[in-house]
């Protein structure tokens, strides 16, 4: 079947791309970071009383700010770690051939879904505790008697479970996806 000639075709009869890979890990750090930075400056702001409850941060004045920085540090964490894994499927998978434009983009899109599942870990959060409020106190003790401080806290701690199980659930689907895609037929398209 003829075809235009893609990115992919070209690096399958290419050299190896090991600096992709790498830029490929350090993209995926910052993009933990970011999204840590992003979403605890939310957080932060819509419960202190969650971060000074669970984090110990009694003496914290400025929470807002502290929030920030620590999802940068939890953003690098996770960052790393999910990183590692991608880019290690994405060089054992293309033989390290995979251009950083073409992984960058699956990268883009795990980063997307995990600020999408922030969301929606925080919802189902909310509406945990406002189905019942005394389960949710139940379930998790550090959990504020006041209805709207209830329903603030359940969005810091559902969102944040969001971010992080959802980055890894979006690396998996991605690595699978990358998988079907890189080893399909050229001239196909898999998955």
């Amino acid at each position: 079947m003829d075809h235009e000639p893609t990115g992919r075709d070209d690096a399958m009869r290419g050299e190896g791309r090991p600096g992709a890979l790498v830029g490929l890990a350090i993209a995926g750090v910052a993009t933990g970071a970011a999204l840590g930075a992003l979403t605890n400056a939310v957080n932060g702001r819509v419960s202190p009383e969650y971060f000074r409850r669970i984090l110990h941060w009694e003496g914290v004045a400025d929470v807002a700010t502290a929030a920030v920085a620590q999802g940068i540090f939890e953003g690098l964490l996770f960052g790393l770690g999910l990183s590692l894994i991608f880019a290690t499927v994405v060089g054992v998978v293309s033989h390290a051939r995979c251009p950083l434009r073409v992984s960058g983009g699956y990268l883009l899109a795990i980063g997307g879904a995990a600020l999408a599942c922030w969301a929606v870990g925080g919802l189902l959060a909310v509406g945990l505790a406002t189905l019942s409020p005394e389960f949710y106190r139940a379930a998790f003790r550090a959990a504020p008697e006041g209805a709207e401080a209830l329903l603030r806290f359940a969005w810091v701690g559902g969102s944040i479970w969001g971010l992080e199980f959802g980055g890894l659930a979006a690396v998996v689907v991605a690595s699978v996806l990358f998988r079907a895609r890189w080893r399909s037929p050229v001239g196909t398209t898999a998955a």
